[in-house]
Protein backbone atom coordinates (compact mmCIF):
# COMPACT_ATOMS: atom_id res chain seq x y z
CA UNK A 1 0.00 0.00 0.00
CA UNK A 2 1.31 3.48 -0.81
CA UNK A 3 1.42 6.14 1.96
CA UNK A 4 -1.28 8.45 -0.39
CA UNK A 5 -3.52 5.28 0.10
CA UNK A 6 -2.76 4.60 3.93
CA UNK A 7 -3.54 8.57 4.69
CA UNK A 8 -6.91 7.59 3.40
CA UNK A 9 -7.46 4.33 4.65
CA UNK A 10 -6.28 6.00 8.36
CA UNK A 11 -8.94 8.56 7.44
CA UNK A 12 -11.47 5.99 7.09
CA UNK A 13 -10.97 4.67 10.68
CA UNK A 14 -10.81 8.01 12.36
CA UNK A 15 -14.18 8.80 10.81
CA UNK A 16 -16.61 8.80 14.26
CA UNK A 17 -19.30 5.86 14.13
CA UNK A 18 -17.45 4.27 11.30
CA UNK A 19 -16.83 0.47 12.55
CA UNK A 20 -15.28 -1.91 10.29
CA UNK A 21 -17.95 -3.31 8.83
CA UNK A 22 -19.44 0.21 7.46
CA UNK A 23 -15.90 0.67 6.10
CA UNK A 24 -15.77 -2.31 3.95
CA UNK A 25 -19.21 -1.28 2.80
CA UNK A 26 -18.04 1.54 1.60
CA UNK A 27 -14.88 0.74 0.52
CA UNK A 28 -16.50 -2.14 -1.69
CA UNK A 29 -19.01 0.57 -3.07
CA UNK A 30 -16.86 2.80 -3.64
CA UNK A 31 -13.58 1.02 -5.19
CA UNK A 32 -11.34 2.71 -2.69
CA UNK A 33 -10.96 4.53 0.55
CA UNK A 34 -9.66 7.65 -1.14
CA UNK A 35 -13.02 7.17 -3.28
CA UNK A 36 -14.99 7.00 -0.29
CA UNK A 37 -14.05 10.75 0.52
CA UNK A 38 -14.28 12.07 -3.05
CA UNK A 39 -17.42 10.89 -3.76
CA UNK A 40 -20.61 12.92 -3.87
CA UNK A 41 -22.53 13.22 0.14
CA UNK A 42 -25.91 12.25 -1.86
CA UNK A 43 -24.32 8.90 -3.23
CA UNK A 44 -23.02 8.10 0.25
CA UNK A 45 -25.94 8.80 2.11
CA UNK A 46 -27.95 6.30 -0.29
CA UNK A 47 -25.63 3.27 0.64
CA UNK A 48 -27.55 0.62 3.07
CA UNK A 49 -26.82 1.46 6.48
CA UNK A 50 -24.91 4.89 6.05
CA UNK A 51 -27.67 7.44 6.09
CA UNK A 52 -27.04 10.93 6.72
CA UNK A 53 -24.68 11.22 9.92
CA UNK A 54 -22.17 8.85 8.42
CA UNK A 55 -21.91 11.12 5.41
CA UNK A 56 -21.22 13.99 7.01
CA UNK A 57 -18.59 12.58 9.32
CA UNK A 58 -17.23 11.79 6.79
CA UNK A 59 -16.88 15.26 4.80
CA UNK A 60 -15.08 16.46 7.83
CA UNK A 61 -11.27 17.92 6.92
CA UNK A 62 -10.25 16.76 10.85
CA UNK A 63 -10.04 13.16 9.21
CA UNK A 64 -7.13 13.78 7.00
CA UNK A 65 -5.39 15.85 9.29
CA UNK A 66 -5.87 13.30 12.34
CA UNK A 67 -4.61 10.76 9.57
CA UNK A 68 -1.52 12.57 8.85
CA UNK A 69 -0.65 12.65 12.25
CA UNK A 70 -1.25 9.20 12.82
CA UNK A 71 1.12 8.07 9.76
CA UNK A 72 3.55 10.60 10.89
CA UNK A 73 3.60 8.28 14.16
CA UNK A 74 3.85 5.03 11.69
CA UNK A 75 6.78 5.96 10.11
CA UNK A 76 8.84 7.17 12.98
CA UNK A 77 8.74 4.20 14.89
CA UNK A 78 8.28 1.14 11.89
CA UNK A 79 4.95 0.16 12.46
CA UNK A 80 3.46 -2.24 10.24
CA UNK A 81 0.75 -2.17 8.51
CA UNK A 82 -1.63 -4.49 6.86
CA UNK A 83 -4.48 -3.65 5.00
CA UNK A 84 -7.43 -6.15 4.88
CA UNK A 85 -7.46 -6.39 0.78
CA UNK A 86 -3.18 -6.93 0.55
CA UNK A 87 -1.47 -10.22 0.63
CA UNK A 88 -0.01 -10.05 4.29
CA UNK A 89 -3.07 -9.41 6.01
CA UNK A 90 -3.55 -12.88 8.63
CA UNK A 91 -5.31 -14.89 6.18
CA UNK A 92 -7.62 -16.17 8.57
CA UNK A 93 -8.72 -12.29 9.94
CA UNK A 94 -9.95 -12.12 5.69
CA UNK A 95 -12.94 -14.06 6.84
CA UNK A 96 -13.89 -12.06 9.45
CA UNK A 97 -16.68 -10.29 8.33
CA UNK A 98 -15.91 -7.57 11.31
CA UNK A 99 -11.97 -7.63 11.10
CA UNK A 100 -9.84 -4.94 11.23
CA UNK A 101 -9.57 -2.74 8.06
CA UNK A 102 -5.89 -2.21 8.97
CA UNK A 103 -3.74 -3.80 11.51
CA UNK A 104 -0.78 -2.49 12.99
CA UNK A 105 1.93 -4.52 13.52
CA UNK A 106 5.53 -4.40 15.21
CA UNK A 107 8.64 -6.94 16.12
CA UNK A 108 9.58 -10.00 14.10
CA UNK A 109 6.54 -11.76 13.68
CA UNK A 110 5.57 -14.29 10.34
CA UNK A 111 2.47 -15.70 10.25
CA UNK A 112 2.24 -16.96 6.60
CA UNK A 113 1.27 -20.45 6.27
CA UNK A 114 1.59 -21.20 10.05
CA UNK A 115 -0.49 -22.74 12.63
CA UNK A 116 -2.01 -19.98 15.19
CA UNK A 117 -3.60 -20.89 18.27
CA UNK A 118 -5.00 -18.05 20.53
CA UNK A 119 -4.67 -19.36 24.40
CA UNK A 120 -6.83 -17.32 26.97
CA UNK A 121 -8.81 -17.39 30.12
CA UNK A 122 -8.38 -15.68 33.84
CA UNK A 123 -6.08 -12.96 34.80
CA UNK A 124 -6.17 -15.19 38.10
CA UNK A 125 -4.98 -17.85 37.34
CA UNK A 126 -4.75 -20.86 39.32
CA UNK A 127 -1.73 -22.97 40.13
CA UNK A 128 -3.51 -25.97 38.41
CA UNK A 129 -4.61 -23.99 35.43
CA UNK A 130 -0.77 -22.24 35.36
CA UNK A 131 0.90 -25.66 35.38
CA UNK A 132 -1.49 -26.83 32.36
CA UNK A 133 -0.79 -23.92 30.24
CA UNK A 134 2.58 -24.89 30.48
CA UNK A 135 2.27 -28.38 30.29
CA UNK A 136 0.22 -27.83 27.14
CA UNK A 137 2.08 -25.27 25.28
CA UNK A 138 5.46 -27.63 25.51
CA UNK A 139 3.44 -30.83 23.89
CA UNK A 140 2.41 -28.59 21.25
CA UNK A 141 6.28 -27.53 20.63
CA UNK A 142 6.28 -30.10 17.91
CA UNK A 143 4.00 -28.78 15.88
CA UNK A 144 5.43 -25.14 15.77
CA UNK A 145 2.24 -23.56 16.13
CA UNK A 146 2.01 -19.53 17.00
CA UNK A 147 0.47 -19.08 20.24
CA UNK A 148 -1.14 -15.84 20.34
CA UNK A 149 -2.94 -14.28 23.67
CA UNK A 150 -3.87 -10.81 25.24
CA UNK A 151 -0.14 -9.95 27.01
CA UNK A 152 -2.33 -9.15 30.33
CA UNK A 153 -2.06 -10.70 33.66
CA UNK A 154 -2.43 -14.33 34.53
CA UNK A 155 -3.28 -17.20 31.85
CA UNK A 156 -1.89 -14.60 28.80
CA UNK A 157 1.24 -14.10 29.91
CA UNK A 158 1.79 -17.38 31.09
CA UNK A 159 0.96 -18.72 27.59
CA UNK A 160 3.56 -16.23 26.06
CA UNK A 161 5.95 -16.79 28.18
CA UNK A 162 5.56 -20.57 27.98
CA UNK A 163 5.70 -20.20 24.00
CA UNK A 164 9.31 -18.46 24.07
CA UNK A 165 10.63 -20.72 26.50
CA UNK A 166 10.12 -23.45 24.07
CA UNK A 167 11.52 -21.77 20.93
CA UNK A 168 7.88 -20.73 19.64
CA UNK A 169 6.49 -17.48 18.02
CA UNK A 170 4.01 -15.21 19.76
CA UNK A 171 1.79 -12.41 19.55
CA UNK A 172 0.07 -10.29 21.75
CA UNK A 173 -2.81 -8.76 20.64
CA UNK A 174 -3.20 -5.20 22.39
CA UNK A 175 -6.05 -2.90 23.43
CA UNK A 176 -3.73 -0.15 23.14
CA UNK A 177 -1.89 1.75 20.73
CA UNK A 178 1.46 0.55 19.95
CA UNK A 179 3.20 3.35 21.83
CA UNK A 180 2.67 1.71 25.18
CA UNK A 181 2.53 -0.73 26.98
CA UNK A 182 -0.02 -2.13 29.84
CA UNK A 183 -0.24 -3.63 31.96
CA UNK A 184 3.24 -1.78 32.92
CA UNK A 185 4.80 -4.39 34.88
CA UNK A 186 4.55 -6.41 31.39
CA UNK A 187 7.20 -3.93 30.09
CA UNK A 188 10.17 -6.16 30.65
CA UNK A 189 8.80 -9.00 28.42
CA UNK A 190 8.72 -6.80 25.10
CA UNK A 191 11.93 -6.35 24.10
CA UNK A 192 11.57 -10.71 23.77
CA UNK A 193 8.28 -10.97 22.78
CA UNK A 194 9.18 -8.47 19.83
CA UNK A 195 12.24 -11.32 19.36
CA UNK A 196 9.98 -13.77 19.28
CA UNK A 197 7.12 -12.78 17.33
CA UNK A 198 5.87 -9.39 17.96
CA UNK A 199 2.37 -7.40 18.92
CA UNK A 200 -0.90 -6.18 16.73
CA UNK A 201 -3.57 -3.82 17.14
CA UNK A 202 -6.39 -1.70 15.38
CA UNK A 203 -5.87 0.98 17.75
CA UNK A 204 -4.35 3.99 16.97
CA UNK A 205 -1.55 5.80 19.33
CA UNK A 206 -3.89 8.19 20.67
CA UNK A 207 -6.10 5.16 22.27
CA UNK A 208 -5.99 3.95 25.59
CA UNK A 209 -6.58 0.78 27.58
CA UNK A 210 -9.95 1.36 28.08
CA UNK A 211 -12.73 -1.61 29.10
CA UNK A 212 -14.69 -1.45 25.86
CA UNK A 213 -11.00 -1.96 23.58
CA UNK A 214 -10.63 -5.08 25.62
CA UNK A 215 -13.37 -6.66 24.26
CA UNK A 216 -13.33 -5.20 20.85
CA UNK A 217 -9.64 -6.66 20.51
CA UNK A 218 -10.86 -10.21 21.50
CA UNK A 219 -12.31 -10.62 18.34
CA UNK A 220 -8.78 -10.37 16.54
CA UNK A 221 -7.20 -12.42 19.21
CA UNK A 222 -10.11 -15.16 17.62
CA UNK A 223 -9.78 -14.26 14.17
CA UNK A 224 -6.40 -14.64 13.66
CA UNK A 225 -6.34 -18.71 15.20
CA UNK A 226 -7.62 -21.70 14.09
CA UNK A 227 -8.76 -22.43 17.36
CA UNK A 228 -9.06 -20.74 20.77
CA UNK A 229 -7.87 -22.76 24.12
CA UNK A 230 -9.93 -20.76 27.62
CA UNK A 231 -7.42 -22.40 30.32
CA UNK A 232 -9.43 -21.11 33.34
CA UNK A 233 -12.54 -18.57 33.48
CA UNK A 234 -15.32 -17.38 36.04
CA UNK A 235 -18.74 -17.63 34.62
CA UNK A 236 -18.32 -14.14 32.97
CA UNK A 237 -14.82 -13.34 31.56
CA UNK A 238 -13.00 -12.00 28.77
CA UNK A 239 -11.77 -15.46 27.84
CA UNK A 240 -15.69 -16.40 27.55
CA UNK A 241 -16.20 -13.76 25.03
CA UNK A 242 -12.83 -14.60 23.21
CA UNK A 243 -14.53 -18.46 22.77
CA UNK A 244 -18.30 -16.94 21.79
CA UNK A 245 -16.22 -15.06 19.30
CA UNK A 246 -14.37 -17.67 17.72
CA UNK A 247 -17.26 -20.47 17.89
CA UNK A 248 -19.03 -17.35 15.63
CA UNK A 249 -16.13 -17.75 13.08
CA UNK A 250 -16.82 -21.98 13.25
CA UNK A 251 -13.47 -22.43 14.68
CA UNK A 252 -12.30 -24.82 17.00
CA UNK A 253 -12.83 -24.11 20.72
CA UNK A 254 -11.08 -25.82 23.33
CA UNK A 255 -11.46 -25.53 27.03
CA UNK A 256 -9.77 -26.80 30.43
CA UNK A 257 -12.16 -28.47 32.64
CA UNK A 258 -12.01 -28.06 36.36
CA UNK A 259 -14.36 -29.01 39.46
CA UNK A 260 -18.01 -28.09 39.49
CA UNK A 261 -17.33 -26.01 42.61
CA UNK A 262 -14.25 -24.20 41.31
CA UNK A 263 -14.97 -20.57 40.43
CA UNK A 264 -12.57 -20.30 37.71
CA UNK A 265 -13.32 -23.48 35.79
CA UNK A 266 -16.80 -22.42 35.78
CA UNK A 267 -16.58 -20.82 32.92
CA UNK A 268 -14.66 -23.46 31.17
CA UNK A 269 -17.39 -26.00 32.34
CA UNK A 270 -20.42 -24.25 30.69
CA UNK A 271 -18.63 -23.88 27.31
CA UNK A 272 -17.60 -27.80 27.24
CA UNK A 273 -21.52 -28.47 28.68
CA UNK A 274 -22.94 -26.23 25.85
CA UNK A 275 -21.20 -28.03 23.52
CA UNK A 276 -19.09 -24.88 22.41
CA UNK A 277 -15.63 -25.99 23.24
CA UNK A 278 -13.99 -29.80 23.32
CA UNK A 279 -12.82 -31.36 26.35
CA UNK A 280 -9.24 -30.25 27.20
CA UNK A 281 -7.05 -32.73 28.85
CA UNK A 282 -3.66 -33.18 26.90
CA UNK A 283 -2.04 -31.43 23.52
CA UNK A 284 -3.14 -34.71 22.12
CA UNK A 285 -6.98 -33.90 22.24
CA UNK A 286 -6.15 -30.83 20.00
CA UNK A 287 -3.71 -32.22 17.49
CA UNK A 288 -6.59 -34.97 17.10
CA UNK A 289 -9.15 -32.47 16.18
CA UNK A 290 -7.06 -29.82 14.60
CA UNK A 291 -5.47 -32.90 12.22
CA UNK A 292 -2.14 -31.81 13.06
CA UNK A 293 -1.29 -35.76 14.17
CA UNK A 294 -1.42 -36.59 10.19
CA UNK A 295 1.97 -34.29 9.99
CA UNK A 296 3.69 -36.53 11.95
CA UNK A 297 4.52 -39.34 9.60
CA UNK A 298 7.89 -39.79 7.99
CA UNK A 299 8.40 -35.82 8.71
CA UNK A 300 10.70 -33.76 10.52
CA UNK A 301 9.07 -30.65 12.73
CA UNK A 302 11.21 -27.75 12.36
CA UNK A 303 10.97 -24.90 14.80
CA UNK A 304 10.82 -20.70 13.95
CA UNK A 305 14.63 -20.65 14.78
CA UNK A 306 15.98 -23.43 12.49
CA UNK A 307 15.96 -26.28 15.30
CA UNK A 308 14.73 -29.78 14.90
CA UNK A 309 12.40 -30.19 17.53
CA UNK A 310 11.90 -33.37 20.06
CA UNK A 311 10.82 -36.02 17.78
CA UNK A 312 10.31 -38.73 19.89
CA UNK A 313 7.71 -36.29 21.49
CA UNK A 314 5.83 -35.67 18.71
CA UNK A 315 5.40 -39.07 17.57
CA UNK A 316 4.30 -40.10 21.20
CA UNK A 317 1.34 -37.94 20.46
CA UNK A 318 0.67 -39.71 17.48
CA UNK A 319 0.48 -43.36 19.72
CA UNK A 320 -1.65 -41.50 22.71
CA UNK A 321 -3.87 -40.41 19.93
CA UNK A 322 -5.56 -43.50 18.81
CA UNK A 323 -4.29 -45.88 22.18
CA UNK A 324 -7.40 -43.91 24.01
CA UNK A 325 -9.76 -45.88 21.75
CA UNK A 326 -10.56 -49.78 22.61
CA UNK A 327 -11.47 -51.64 19.83
CA UNK A 328 -15.38 -50.95 19.97
CA UNK A 329 -14.78 -47.52 19.26
CA UNK A 330 -12.11 -47.92 16.72
CA UNK A 331 -15.16 -49.83 14.79
CA UNK A 332 -17.53 -46.73 15.14
CA UNK A 333 -14.30 -44.52 14.10
CA UNK A 334 -13.35 -46.23 11.30
CA UNK A 335 -17.23 -46.25 10.15
CA UNK A 336 -17.76 -42.47 10.35
CA UNK A 337 -14.61 -42.28 8.37
CA UNK A 338 -15.52 -44.22 5.37
CA UNK A 339 -19.51 -43.09 5.48
CA UNK A 340 -18.86 -39.71 6.69
CA UNK A 341 -21.55 -37.98 8.96
CA UNK A 342 -24.31 -40.45 10.20
CA UNK A 343 -27.64 -41.16 12.63
CA UNK A 344 -26.69 -42.25 16.33
CA UNK A 345 -29.28 -44.89 15.09
CA UNK A 346 -27.30 -45.90 11.70
CA UNK A 347 -24.04 -45.79 13.82
CA UNK A 348 -25.55 -48.43 16.18
CA UNK A 349 -27.07 -50.73 13.52
CA UNK A 350 -24.28 -50.70 11.01
CA UNK A 351 -21.76 -51.12 13.99
CA UNK A 352 -23.53 -53.76 15.81
CA UNK A 353 -24.17 -51.90 19.02
CA UNK A 354 -27.40 -50.95 21.07
CA UNK A 355 -28.20 -47.45 21.03
CA UNK A 356 -28.05 -46.93 24.30
CA UNK A 357 -24.46 -48.01 24.48
CA UNK A 358 -23.93 -46.11 21.26
CA UNK A 359 -25.21 -42.69 22.82
CA UNK A 360 -22.67 -43.31 26.29
CA UNK A 361 -19.64 -44.56 23.44
CA UNK A 362 -19.95 -41.39 21.39
CA UNK A 363 -19.92 -39.17 24.47
CA UNK A 364 -16.46 -40.56 25.19
CA UNK A 365 -15.51 -40.42 21.98
CA UNK A 366 -15.85 -36.87 21.74
CA UNK A 367 -14.10 -36.03 25.05
CA UNK A 368 -11.31 -38.08 23.46
CA UNK A 369 -10.99 -35.56 19.92
CA UNK A 370 -12.27 -38.57 17.99
CA UNK A 371 -15.71 -37.64 16.87
CA UNK A 372 -17.78 -34.24 17.00
CA UNK A 373 -21.57 -34.12 17.14
CA UNK A 374 -23.65 -32.16 14.81
CA UNK A 375 -27.09 -30.77 14.74
CA UNK A 376 -29.97 -33.49 13.97
CA UNK A 377 -28.41 -36.09 15.93
CA UNK A 378 -25.10 -36.42 13.65
CA UNK A 379 -21.87 -37.42 14.54
CA UNK A 380 -19.06 -37.38 12.17
CA UNK A 381 -14.84 -38.50 12.62
CA UNK A 382 -12.72 -35.90 13.59
CA UNK A 383 -9.72 -36.34 10.40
Amino acid sequence: MTTSELVYVLALQHVPRMGDITARKLIAHCGSARAVFEEKAGILQKINGIGRVVTENVRSPENLRAAERELEFIENNDIRCSYFEDPDYPERLKHCVDGPVLLFGSGNMSLEDKKIVSVVGTRRVTSYGKRFCERLIEELAPFDPVIVSGFAYGVDITAQKAAMANGLQTVGCLAHGLNQVYPRAHKRYVNQVEANGGFVTDFWSSSSPERENFLKRNRIIAGLSEATVVIESAEKGGGLVTADIAHSYDREVFALPGRADDRYSAGCNDLIKSQKAHMLTSAADMAYILGWHRELRGTEIVSNNGKIKNREKAESLQVQLFAELDETEKKVYDFLRTNGKELLDIIALECQIPVYKASSMLLSMEMKGAVRPLPGKLFEAVN
